[in-house]
């Protein structure tokens, strides 16, 4: 079968990460009962990955709900950040930018308000890609079917001629479900054989 496009999840895929956990560490330093920040925040997140809060706006109810003053909910949002944008998969990110001019190329990431602004200073993806989609600022997520079509419409793809690649089983179902051929990601060897092989 012949593709038209390749689109690549960002989190885990692109960027390692290890893993997010910024509230067991500031909730020891303020002395608070283990969960404290997720049970009064539990909402929070959500809203932030659908674009219906900004940043600000999360960071101010955080700081009314668990009495915290700015300076903490800065440092606590300086940990979730960092731990957010991981460390760029430079073997991966390279292969993708690689793609260009005989595919067109997509991101597709279930996201968090700021994070277009954040991840193109550390890795600048704007330049590996024909476009982007974040969740946050079209308020859909994977696995919605409605993202992975806007992703196609924007790339000008047929779902049926387009590849993703996420790390997350639930992600590549969605876009299974809408026609699209999918690469689920364990590591980079792996991956960029899948992906020779498919694209061959």
């Amino acid at each position: 079968m012949e593709f038209d496009a390749v689109l690549f999840d960002i989190g885990g895929v692109l960027e390692v990460v290890e893993g997010m956990d910024f509230s067991t560490k500031h909730e020891k330093l303020l002395g608070l009962a283990p969960g404290t920040i997720a049970v009064h925040t539990v909402d929070l997140w959500p809203a932030g990955a659908l674009g219906l809060r900004t940043e600000d706006e999360i960071r101010r109810e955080m700081s009314i709900r668990i009495n915290l003053s700015v300076a903490v909910v800065n440092e606590i949002f300086e940990d979730m950040w960092a731990q957010y944008l991981g460390t760029a998969e430079i073997e991966l990110t390279d292969y993708l930018a690689g793609l260009r001019p005989r595919l067109r190329t997509g991101l597709l990431s279930n996201s968090f308000v700021g994070a277009r602004e954040r991840e193109e200073t550390a890795h600048g993806f704007s330049d590996l890609v024909d476009d982007i989609v974040y969740s946050h600022e079209v308020g859909i997520a994977k696995p919605d079917p409605e993202i992975y079509k806007l992703a196609c419409r924007r790339l000008d793809v047929d779902p049926l001629r387009a590849l993703f690649v996420d790390d997350a089983q639930i992600a590549v179902d969605g876009a299974a479900a809408v026609g699209m051929t999918t690469v689920l990601h364990h590591d980079t060897c792996s991956t960029i054989a899948h992906l020779d092989t498919l694209l061959t």
